[in-house]
């Protein structure tokens, strides 16, 4: 059975030392309905954070 998962939104927003709290939540409420967040450092501007939205 393959997996596939779709980006469907990306941002660029202020790092923040809470922000990981957000997509742990979101992550954990939302994940019946086959959605996925991340959250990584922007390697070129480490005061942003990338924010990604995933349709698994």
């Amino acid at each position: 059975m393959e997996s596939k998962i779709e980006i469907v939104s990306t941002v660029k927003v202020q790092n923040s030392p809470d922000l990981y709290k957000i997509v742990d939540a979101l992550n954990r409420t939302l994940k019946r309905d086959d959605l996925m967040f991340g959250l990584a450092l922007d390697q070129d501007d480490r005061e942003k954070a990338i924010f990604t939205i995933y349709r698994t």
